[in-house]
């Protein structure tokens, strides 16, 4: 996979924060050498989170997010603020800009100590140092750094202290190759239906396929309808066969003991998120009672099917599985409650979209709020009755 070409979960995600009319937007096309964001005099003129992948060396493949400033006001203003500060749970690195002309404020100093709460890698940088006439006066701290977005001065330092940022969860992790020898046959399945997109395979299962022939490995994919028909010709038996979760126990039943079988979401669970925390979750199941809500959320936005799994298939399962009234609501994209004390346990999507910090963020959240949190996948496993199995092939390691 091509630099170009990696997801955007799987990007360092730089934030850059700081007051209206800091210079952060100006700061990032000196960055990025491009005019990726828009520039103006005007206060406010970033409203939302805006951000855009692109390669910066020496990081290599990143996510860039320009935010709304620190002091905007009003009711609209103090949203914005809040969505500011909701792009920490994805922030591997941030940038705190301060304008040279108006020095460190309480917004900025509000923020910093957030940031340091939450152990994100940070920089602080003093931007317009080209109009400033005493630049001592501003020197608060020893590690900040002066730049000009306009004369490019000091832009150099600050990629190359950025390079030494890069937080450690971020080195190289196996989605499965390390389960897997070289030419292990793995067989990967992959329901084709109306919610299937037209002509591509979803991003799971592309990374899966990846990470598969970074070991070496050989994968086969193919349609559930087609499983046993492949499973009987293979000269050998598979390693491992990973399946779509909506047909976990179709799959289940056609797939001999001895060979281990798991879904994309259970290895998800495990790349970045908390297998085993998605586990107790999906146990709580057995706890639900007449009334209890369930929050069913997802990392990404998409147009919703018929079938759509989870605002039909999960809800159906669940209500079927407990033979009590539960009541649902969903939430998708970059919404995540922070309250979440109504609800009696949350089951969220494999994440793909997401990266490992905000993830997690949403794991501990749950687990901070001693609310049970699992995902598709596991909560399916355990219904259907094959989560032991399913978990087998990481219980050893």
């Amino acid at each position: 996979m091509g630099l170009n070409s990696t997801p955007s979960a799987e990007r360092l995600h730089i934030g850059i924060f700081g007051k209206r009319n800091a210079g952060k937007s100006s700061l990032i096309n000196a960055i990025t050498g491009q005019s990726l964001a828009i520039v103006s005099d005007m206060k406010g003129t970033t409203t939302d989170p805006v951000s855009k992948a692109m390669e910066l060396l020496p990081l290599g493949p990143v996510v860039i997010i320009d935010t709304p400033g620190l002091d905007d006001e009003g009711t609209l203003g103090e949203m914005r603020v809040q969505k500011a500060y909701q792009v920490l749970n994805k922030t591997d690195i941030a940038l705190v800009v301060i304008d040279g002309n108006v020095g460190e404020s309480k917004e900025d100093r509000a923020l910093l100590a957030r940031i340091q709460e939450k152990k994100i890698p940070y920089l602080v940088v003093v931007n317009k140092t080209d109009c400033v006439e005493n630049k001592k006066a501003i020197k608060g701290k020893e590690d900040w750094l002066f730049v000009s977005a306009m004369t490019g001065e000091g832009i150099q330092e600050l990629k190359e202290k950025l390079g030494t940022l890069i937080p450690e969860q971020k080195e190289k992790r196996p989605l499965v190759a390390d389960l897997l020898q070289p030419l292990d046959f793995v067989v990967l399945v992959v329901p084709i239906d109306s919610s299937a997109p037209k002509g591509r395979l979803i991003l799971p299962q592309q990374q899966t396929i990846r990470d598969i022939l970074e070991a070496k490995a050989v994968s086969i994919v193919v349609k559930d309808t087609e499983f046993k028909e492949t499973m009987e010709k293979l000269p050998v038996k598979p390693k491992l066969v990973i399946t779509d979760s909506q047909v976990f126990k179709e799959i289940s039943d056609l797939t001999p003991k001895d060979v281990a079988l798991t879904s994309f979401s259970v290895l998800f669970a495990r790349y970045k998120g908390n297998l085993w925390e998605a586990v107790r979750g999906a146990r709580a199941v057995e706890t639900l009672e007449d009334g209890d809500t369930i929050l069913i959320a997802e990392g990404c936005t998409h147009h919703r099917q018929c079938e759509d799994i989870g605002t039909v298939k999960i809800p159906r399962w669940l209500n079927a599985y407990t033979k009590k009234q539960i009541q649902f609501e969903f939430c998708s994209g970059t919404e995540f409650p922070a309250d979440l004390s109504k609800y009696k346990m949350i089951v969220h999507c494999g994440g793909c979209t997401l990266n490992e910090r905000e993830m997690k963020y949403r794991i501990r959240c749950s687990v901070d709020q001693e609310i049970p949190i699992t995902n598709y996948g596991i909560f399916i496993a355990y219904m259907k009755g094959i989560l032991e199995r399913s978990i087998e092939p990481f219980e050893k390691r």
